[in-house]
């Protein structure tokens, strides 16, 4: 038998046995197949490679699946575009075969996010209802070991999420099955191939209400603060999200029915989770294209209004202070900043206060 041939039956059999499942890894398939067609040793350069098996495996599932394969493409794709969505704030990027194109019957939806606080991505997940389990898989790459942290989600279609520390977003991922760079989208871009892709279809139809984003955001950004121990010189109270609760509903005594205000209120040291050591600017970055200007504003100078109360501000910058219409709140949101930093006492839970400010905006 010519080794052309030989190739070709071991690259359709190797594909058989990973569209079946009952491999999953293109090596062992490859070593298999070799076997049984072979009937003993095989030359390694007689093997096919990874990408033949690849392309012989979409043969089977064209065969196989039919019209069925392409209208789960566009669906899984659809719902990778709205779980992305709802993870914005870990910059997700889509990668593996719902991108390309190539995939087949049990196929996932595979997702890079990216994140230094596991935590803070499960408790996204939690917030919205998912089921997942966390899966943390040792391997041995280039002498050294390394701990992948999967979150393996149970969806309408299966997702795999792999978490990813934040100084990686710019990391150059290789493919297993090329060794090339892998193909990778973030939400913008997979938006735009959905709206080539499929132009009667709508990609807003994935939101589930007006403006949920950014409250998917908020949520991911407040989180992460009850892990934020402060000075209890300052904060005898303690962490820094009880502390922003309790400014909260201080803030709602005063003005129950401006979002904007409560929201500066809720989200004026959010950036503590990020950088402590320069927490406004940190908040401001983080929430970049999710407030108005006016809660910019509040939150930008929130940390002046403590040096209005003490008298340590200057006057230029007083008065520059004094020119701007909500100058008058951020005396009130200093106020309450202030008073809330009491132990022990009751407040609005985190899911709650995020309700009530939904709510004044579906109403608005």
């Amino acid at each position: 038998m010519k080794p052309s041939k030989i190739r070709r039956q071991i690259a359709w059999l190797a594909a058989q046995l990973m569209y079946e499942r009952s491999e999953s890894e293109y090596y062992r398939a490859k070593m298999k197949a070799a076997r049984r067609v072979c009937q003993g040793w095989v030359k390694p350069k007689d093997l096919p490679s990874n990408a033949e098996i690849r392309d012989e495996i979409q043969k089977m599932s064209r065969i196989i699946e039919g019209e069925s394969r392409t209208d789960n493409l566009r669906e899984m794709r659809f719902r990778a575009l709205a779980v992305m969505r709802l993870l914005a704030r870990f910059r997700p990027r889509l990668i593996g075969s719902v991108l390309t194109g190539h995939i087949r019957d049990g196929s996932d939806i595979d997702l890079h996010v990216f994140s230094n606080s596991l935590e803070a991505v499960t408790g996204e997940l939690d917030y919205h209802g998912f089921t997942y389990g966390i899966e943390r898989k040792k391997v041995r790459k280039d002498g050294e070991e390394h701990v992948y942290r999967h979150i393996h989600i149970s969806d309408e279609f299966p997702l795999e999420l792999t978490v990813y520390a934040e100084d990686k977003i710019s990391f150059n991922f290789k493919s297993s099955v090329t060794g090339k760079a892998i193909e990778r989208a973030g939400i913008k871009q997979l938006e735009e191939l959905l709206d080539a892709e499929y132009p009667k279809s709508s990609s807003d139809a994935v939101d589930d209400e007006p403006g949920a984003e950014r409250f998917q955001v908020y949520y991911s950004l407040l989180l992460p603060l009850e892990e934020v121990k402060q000075n209890l010189k300052y904060h005898p109270e303690g962490d820094a999200l009880y502390h922003s609760l309790q400014v909260f509903d201080l803030a709602c005594d005063y003005f129950p029915y401006d979002e904007e205000f409560l929201l500066a209120a809720l989200l004026h040291d959010v950036g503590k989770g990020v950088d402590r050591l320069d927490h406004v600017n940190a908040g401001l970055e983080a929430l970049d294209g999710y407030i108005t200007p006016r809660i910019h504003w509040l939150i930008e100078n929130h940390m002046k209004a403590h040096q209005i109360f003490d008298g340590s501000i200057g006057h230029r910058q007083h008065r520059r202070l004094k020119e701007n219409e909500s100058y008058d709140d951020l005396v009130v949101l200093g106020q309450c900043d202030r008073e809330g930093r009491q132990r022990g006492i009751e407040t609005t839970s985190l899911e709650d206060a995020l309700d009530y400010i939904r709510d004044l905006a579906t109403s608005n």
